[in-house]
């Protein structure tokens, strides 16, 4: 019991005493139903890799998405990890390809350029069948430094580097936004007509 608890806990977000009463819920259940679970995490874990061109996840050598031939192949979408490109997948709104860092620039968790996916996407842009490469990472130092690293390394490339729009969320009050989001909203503003015209 007290190994399964350490075991749990190493789990993000899962504390000790979440962990135990994890523990205790998989004690209620049948033999079968933990059985399912433990083959189900371990098979994920075998069979599961990173896409040979993206780095996203796939169960085969290339992922789903950059073997779709009726994504748009000339535009590459940089995120952060694969929970980015899933939040990306949900809107529906974008049909390109996406590029997985790993991660971003972090000294202080000893995360370099290095560390991360960014030669590989250097390799993909000399093919010379990318456009356009939009910069699609979080908006906080780590992110800001990555993006301007990454921007740096490809600027020699005949691509367009755009990034995401970053400003106050729809349905959010405006005394409720941090500083930051709030400047770069009134700095990157648009026309009216233009935001209502869509």
């Amino acid at each position: 019991m007290e190994k399964a608890v350490d075991e749990l806990s190493k789990l993000p977000g899962v504390g000790r005493k979440t962990a135990l009463r994890l523990a205790l819920h998989l004690l209620r259940e049948s033999k079968e139903e933990v059985q399912n679970l433990s083959e189900s995490l371990t098979r994920m874990r075998n069979e599961i890799m990173h896409c040979q061109i993206c780095y996203n996840i796939a169960d085969n050598d290339v992922c789903d998405i950059c073997a779709n031939p009726k994504r748009n192949r000339s535009l590459v979408c940089v995120v952060e990890d694969i929970r980015d490109v899933m939040a990306i997948e949900n809107t529906s709104q974008y049909n390109g390809l996406y590029h997985v860092l790993g991660g971003i620039i972090s000294p202080m968790d000893g995360i370099g350029p290095q560390d991360l996916t960014i030669e590989q996407l250097t390799g993909r842009l000399a093919k010379n069948e990318i456009s356009e490469v939009i910069l699609a990472l979080s908006a906080t130092i780590e992110g800001d430094t990555t993006c301007y690293y990454i921007f740096r390394k490809i600027k020699n490339f005949d691509v367009m580097v755009t990034t995401i729009a970053r400003g106050v969320s729809v349905g959010d009050e405006l005394e409720y936004a941090d500083e930051v989001t709030l400047g770069r909203s009134i700095v990157k503003r648009v026309l009216y007509e233009k935001n209502v015209n869509g």
